[in-house]
């Protein structure tokens, strides 16, 4: 079986200098490839992720700052290590650094790409597949190596201390239980104790809608 490769930029991975920071500039350019990209993209979202060089959790209370000559930015990060990147002339004319607040942890910053939530917690099937479709896109896009894989399905991620899972709703109104499970939301994560929901595409009804329970963390694309 083809092994599971999740969204991840490769090529894109910055490592923190002296494990203490990482220049605005290389992070910049990292992320700024998901902004030029010109495929179809309405469907994702991109965001940036810390992670522990030597695969320790961050812990809770963790953030990055960004601090330069005339730039003061206080980044929150999310249960998966995750923050919105704030595309910043100045910070990148000063090439101000983005510092972790845990003192002597070294650590990297990669890109995420995922499917955009929706407020409703309603999926249609076709816009999962057609999500999926356009981060494959994006991925191709920034590395080549990529072009053999192919969608295999989605996994929706939960929040650890929520009620958690989705339902199937079918074409003609009935409604199934999905099964969780628990895991890494992302490949190479040190954390496998999410809650996880995964459609897979192959075994799947081309029509209905996928239903959550809660607003997960994270709707990430899986493929093979």
């Amino acid at each position: 079986m083809a092994a599971v490769v999740t969204l991840l930029a490769a090529p894109a991975l910055v490592h923190a200098q002296a494990g203490e920071w990482v220049s605005y500039r290389d992070a910049y350019r990292a992320m700024v490839q998901f902004e030029k990209y010109g495929g179809p993209k309405n469907l994702l979202q991109s965001q940036l992720q810390v992670q522990s060089r030597d695969h320790a959790g961050l812990g809770e209370g963790a953030q990055l700052t960004l601090t330069g000559r005339t730039t003061q930015l206080n980044l929150s990060l999310d249960a998966l290590g995750r923050t919105v990147f704030p595309l910043q002339k100045a910070a990148y004319d000063e090439n101000a650094a983005l510092v972790l607040n845990r003192r002597g942890m070294p650590f990297v910053l990669r890109p995420q790409v995922t499917i955009a939530p929706r407020a409703d917690g309603q999926y249609d099937v076709a816009d999962l597949r057609t999500a999926c479709t356009q981060a494959l896109g994006f991925v191709r896009y920034v590395d080549a190596s990529q072009r053999a894989r192919q969608c295999a399905g989605v996994r929706f991620v939960f929040p650890k201390k929520e009620q958690a899972g989705a339902r199937l709703r079918h074409a003609d109104g009935g409604e199934q239980g999905l099964p969780v499970t628990s895991g890494a939301a992302f490949s190479g994560d040190p954390d496998e104790g999410f809650p996880i929901v995964t459609w897979r595409f192959a075994t799947s009804p081309d029509k209905g809608q996928v239903v959550t329970y809660n607003a997960p963390l994270a709707i990430v694309p899986i493929f093979e």
